[in-house]
């Protein structure tokens, strides 16, 4: 397949996603072009209407149909009053496909770093900040990953909300150090959220 580059582009674009390399990549597009009509030309047209219909929520992070209201933070059918703070749409997954954690979800799509300089509007820090004010929220769970960026942004939002009247807790030490939320298995999520701790607002 070296002389169509067409399929060596194909390959070397599926390759990039996470879980797979190159071999994998070149069954996956063996696997499409021999299914054009079920599989290929299907996969096409779905891609295509979620790039066109799917954003980014700016008031909590989560994905959301362009076509309708922010099912996680607009829905009037839900009533919470607890919000649990994540890294990323693969940890809010991960927490909701383990059923440990009932209430809205607030996605700040990244961490506070040296290297990357993510800014708090970026973050949605404001707005999560908003939220607590306006939502009449009662709880902030801090679910980032144990790593130095994931507790450096902790921290930062702790600060941030230290105005507030709002508790805020972490998740239980059982978290591996450097262990990212999407990796973990549901019956460590269940320990680490069963056993979250809160933390004084004022502590430096």
């Amino acid at each position: 397949m070296k002389d169509i580059p067409e399929i060596e582009e194909l390959i070397k674009l599926i390759s990039k996603l996470p879980g797979l390399g190159p071999k994998s990549a070149r069954r996956i597009v063996l696997k499409l072009i021999n299914n054009k009509q079920d599989i290929h030309k299907p996969m096409v047209n779905s891609m295509a209407n979620v790039f066109k219909n799917v954003s980014r929520c700016e008031k909590c992070g989560t994905l959301k149909s362009n076509l309708s209201k922010c099912n996680n933070c607009e829905n009037v059918k839900k009533n919470f009053n607890r919000i649990c703070v994540v890294e990323t749409i693969a940890d809010q997954w991960s927490i909701q496909n383990s059923g440990v954690f009932n209430g809205y979800f607030h996605i700040l799509g990244g961490t506070i770093s040296v290297s990357n300089n993510a800014s708090k509007k970026e973050l949605l820090i404001d707005s999560l900040e908003q939220r607590v004010k306006e939502d009449n929220i009662e709880e902030v769970i801090l679910a980032t990953s144990a790593t130095v960026e994931g507790q450096t942004t902790a921290f930062y939002i702790q600060n941030a909300l230290k105005d507030t009247n709002v508790k805020i807790s972490k998740l239980a030490q059982g978290l591996p150090v450097g262990g990212e939320i999407e990796n973990l298995d549901d019956g460590t999520l269940i320990y680490a959220f069963k056993n979250r701790y809160g933390i004084n607002k004022n502590e430096n």
